[in-house]
């Protein structure tokens, strides 16, 4: 039995679906039978990353009782010349929005979710350099 099964649609475009029983899309560009009409296998990882670490930092803020309203984090990457182009540099800005936010627990928040919670973080920190930037936008 597996956890994730892989479907050809057309190509180089392909469905996947996992545990939570959710279709996803995949699509490589049209140089290589793909269509542009779904996000590439690599970008999957980057939305893996966020989505594990945004999670992470939203339990730990709430039981930290820190009223935070919203939170966004920007990716940028940097990946390696030669195949496998695996990701060499991974920044992450979290930016955070709301009233009368302490800065020390947003930190304190992201480095237990880098150092300690999130899996995707520590597989893909194997290959890259991970770094965060913390922008405590307050909303007054």
């Amino acid at each position: 039995m597996s956890d994730v099964k892989i479907k050809q649609l057309k190509g180089a475009t392909f469905a996947a679906i996992g545990p939570s029983n959710h279709w996803v899309t995949m699509d490589g560009t049209a140089k290589v039978g793909g269509v542009d009409g779904a996000s590439r296998p690599m970008e999957m990882l980057l939305f893996g990353l966020g989505g594990c670490t945004a999670v992470d930092v939203e339990v730990i803020l709430k039981k930290m009782k820190v009223p935070v309203e919203n939170i966004e984090i920007d990716i940028a990457t940097e990946r390696a010349d030669d195949h496998p182009k695996v990701y060499t540099k991974i920044s992450m800005v979290y930016h955070f929005y709301g009233k009368d936010l302490n800065l020390k627990k947003l930190e304190q928040a992201v480095k237990l979710s880098k150092d300690t919670y999130c899996s995707a973080s520590a597989m893909l920190g194997k290959t890259a350099e991970i770094t965060a930037i913390i922008e405590n936008h307050n909303t007054a």
